[in-house]
């Protein structure tokens, strides 16, 4: 996966069993159990709504942590970021410094299909963000930000298995890192 490490976050057993298959034999990934307030990363993945919205779930606890993150996050949106896209914001802290926000679904609370497709687009989303995109100041993501920790994609308000979370984020790592 070249430079970045991917911290893949599980607040409960189900999703750090799930993870910890993912990571098994994939160069990159760590597996962390507990609060994602204690990953030391560069960049946090908010798995949001469309519209920007941070009052449930894990984005309410950003929205604590980082007063005014949801703001920035409409702001750099235009207040409608579709599943399947994602933008980086700071955070206002010295680390995570960033807050990348890759929405599972379009309103807040939302049910998510068992599939899992808006967990796999979501977990593109972020991993394209990092191979081609740049920060406010022009700086290629993948200078400025090594570690992403990523909780659950869709496994909370959305409803979404570990099982599925996983196996669709191992999809798009595939499809997007590869090897790299």
């Amino acid at each position: 996966m070249g430079s970045l490490t991917l911290v893949l976050v599980a607040v409960d057993a189900p999703m750090a069993r799930a993870w910890r298959a993912l990571a098994e034999g994939r160069a990159g990934l760590v597996v962390h159990e507990g609060s994602i307030t204690d990953v030391d990363a560069d960049a946090v993945v908010s798995p949001a709504n469309s519209l920007g919205i941070m009052g449930g779930g894990i984005d309410a606890v950003y929205a604590r942590w980082f007063p005014g993150i949801s703001e920035r996050v409409q702001a750099a949106s235009g207040g409608n970021l579709p599943v399947g896209e994602a933008v980086i914001v700071p955070t206002g802290v010295e680390r995570p410094a960033w807050l990348v926000s890759a929405p599972t679904m379009s309103r807040p609370g939302q049910r998510l299909p068992s599939d899992g497709g808006a967990a796999r687009a979501a977990a593109a989303a972020v991993l394209r963000l990092w191979r081609d995109g740049a920060l406010p100041d022009g700086t290629p993501v993948r200078q400025a930000v090594q570690a992403i920790a990523m909780p659950g994609l869709g496994t909370g308000v959305g409803g979404l298995s570990a099982e599925v979370c996983a196996q669709r984020v191992g999809e798009a790592l595939d499809e997007i890192l590869g090897d790299a």
